[in-house]
């Protein structure tokens, strides 16, 4: 047995059935162990190592479980980083094995030689080792494994070429050996009960009670909203946990921040006690302004405790087990003045949802297309959304409902892992239905490669359901309002124009299903057959580039403030300017208002 042979050895026994690579001469004698070990666990081949890096994420968003990436020396190593980024920047645990030159080249500026462990000392800071000596693997590989997964974060083990092909010998009973073994072991740590008691007088003495939410609350959906019945509090969601709770229970106001919605704005705006579950959500200027509300956060790691607010009190500890330890402490309360104002703004506000869905546009409202799939989506779909405009759509626009999942890249906000995450989590879940929601801008720079990916492997799922859906409107669009609102400055074409591909047409030359969708009244029928195709399915909405991503705070001020700069210079000024004003117009507008959702 080689090294090589010993390291697949251990990851079956680890549980590991996928590992998203690429091959590369780097990791030879990993791919040559590969064949003897038939294919177990599975290589799982992207067209690209960032794809790879990011199809493991998407695995262990969804999966819950540790995702494992592997890529050769030099290039293929450096092509990992962004996805690996993207995994400790969102707390998700993956593990990355790379190659790396044979030992007796190391030092003499040898064909693809890079430092490894200073290139990954950031990316992997928790564990990064280089493997010399086959006695090493088991307890390196074990500590990879073991601290991913506690500590929710990328981790590295890279293994010379040479090394990969040397018998393999165990580590011995002796000095300076360091043998090992398998598992984790699941633990749930709590803070004290006078800290415990302490966050119960907080919230008690509060009157307009709200809560945050993040992913570290998804297990502990019960607890959440034991707790907010208990206190008569709305529930707002950082965009990573738009899945820990339900968007239909009348309380839960939605997203927060730029993309979110304007009961959660107001929710932050108005309340006096905030609770923080879960959570490090990064902009501190839509939380309750500093003194306004006493606030209590509960974090399961130390280090992210404290941070973006003036919190009164900080929890260390599992959310579920802390949260149930809070409950038995805390005052009933029925529903008052403070409980029905969320509940009706949070009603008003999917009314403008539907309203802004229905303005019309040229040639499609990309709000529609998004707001036409909340009423069709699977009750265990799994939902990815790209960076760009295609965020602000899906976390304002679907609705999530019990047993559905998703998620995007929350902290580094990456272009490109919305198609390569939906593949992860077919993987995941094969027997489970998945949708990407992306950018023109997102499908050139990856999505479209990755189409190739579902294609290989699409057969190998019970349900071959993944649907693609780009919204073409030949802008990068997220920049280009960013620019108008921020800078003050108009469009710049030559940054911003990109070509006009069809996405559909593609897909079908990849033996895929597609079609491009360039009036309304096809949105619906369009996402009714993708969604009942027997392959991977790219739909291509071309979409107006003009409907304007209003963060829930805009002003008629600020919407002003982007015309004037509109109207320096910018391409599309016209248009723009009307977008703009009828979306915001919306929220203004008494009664049910229905419109065509196109052009007119």
């Amino acid at each position: 047995m080689k090294v090589a042979d010993h390291l697949l050895r251990r990851l079956r026994e680890w549980g590991v059935e996928h590992v998203f690579a690429y091959p590369g001469d780097g990791i030879n004698g990993i791919l040559a162990a590969w064949g003897r070990a038939g294919d177990r666990p599975r290589f799982i081949q992207a067209r690209h190592e960032e794809m790879s890096a990011f199809q493991a994420v998407g695995y262990a968003k969804f999966s819950g479980r540790t995702g494992v990436c592997a890529a050769t020396s030099g290039p293929g190593a450096i092509h990992l980083l962004n996805g690996l980024y993207d995994a400790k920047l969102d707390h998700v645990p993956v593990v990355a094995i790379v190659g790396q030159t044979d030992r007796s080249a190391m030092g003499g500026a040898y064909q693809q030689e890079v430092d490894l462990l200073s290139l990954y000392k950031d990316v992997a800071s928790d564990f990064c080792e280089m493997v010399t000596v086959p006695e090493q693997l088991p307890g390196v590989l074990d500590r990879a494994m073991r601290i991913a997964a506690a500590r929710r974060a990328p981790t590295a083990l890279i293994i010379p070429a040479d090394v990969q092909e040397l018998d393999y010998t165990p580590p011995a009973h002796a000095f300076k050996q360091v043998p090992s073994s398998l598992g984790t072991g699941a633990y749930a740590p709590v803070p004290s009960d006078d800290a415990v008691a302490r966050a119960a007088e907080i919230l008690n003495a509060g009157e307009k009670p709200a809560i945050l939410i993040g992913q570290g609350a998804r297990g502990a959906r019960a607890e959440v909203e034991e707790v907010a019945g208990r206190l008569g509090a709305g529930v707002a969601k950082a965009l990573l946990g738009k899945d820990a709770l339900p968007d239909t229970l009348p309380y839960v106001t939605g997203s927060i921040g730029l993309l979110g919605t304007r009961p959660s704005y107001e929710m932050m705006r108005d309340c006096d006690t905030l609770l923080v579950i879960g959570s490090s959500f990064p902009y501190s200027q839509f939380l309750p302004e500093f003194g306004q509300a006493r606030a209590v956060q509960i974090d399961v790691e130390p280090a992210l405790v404290g941070l973006r607010y003036p919190f009164e009190l900080n929890l260390v500890g599992d959310a579920a087990e802390t949260l149930r330890r809070l409950v038995p402490l805390l005052e009933r309360r029925t529903d008052g003045a403070w409980r029905e104002s969320i509940r009706q703004g949070v009603e008003r506000w999917w009314e403008v949802m539907e309203r802004r869905a229905r303005v019309p546009a040229d040639p499609v409202n990309p709000e529609y297309v998004v707001h036409a799939l909340d009423g069709l989506l699977p009750g265990d779909v799994m939902l990815t959304a790209d960076s760009g405009s295609a965020a602000n759509w899906y976390a304002r626009h679907l609705r999530f409902r019990d047993g559905m999942r998703g998620s995007l890249s929350g902290t580094l906000a990456t272009m490109g892992p919305g198609v390569p995450y939906a593949i992860g989590a077919k993987f995941a879940h094969p027997g489970r239905p998945a949708i990407a929601l992306v950018g023109d801008g997102a499908m050139q720079m990856n999505g479209l490669a990755e189409l190739i990916t579902a294609a290989k492997y699409h057969g190998e799922w019970s349900d071959p359901r993944l649907v693609v859906a780009v919204l073409n409107n030949r802008d990068l669009n997220q920049v280009t309002w960013e620019m108008r609102a921020m800078q003050g400055a108009p469009q710049f074409e030559a940054s911003q124009s990109i070509p006009d591909v069809p996405y559909a047409a593609v897909a079908a030359h990849f033996g895929l299903g597609g079609e491009r969708v360039e009036r309304p009244e096809d949105v619906v029928p369009a996402w009714r057959r993708a969604l009942a195709a027997d392959r991977p399915y790219v739909i291509d909405f071309r979409t107006d580039p003009a409907v304007p991503p209003i963060p829930p705070h805009a002003t008629w001020d600020q919407i002003k403030a982007t015309a004037g700069a509109v109207l320096h210079g910018d391409s599309d000024r016209g248009a723009v300017l009307r977008q703009g004003l009828k979306a915001k117009a919306q929220e203004f507008l008494p009664g049910g208002g229905r419109g065509g959702g196109g052009k007119g």
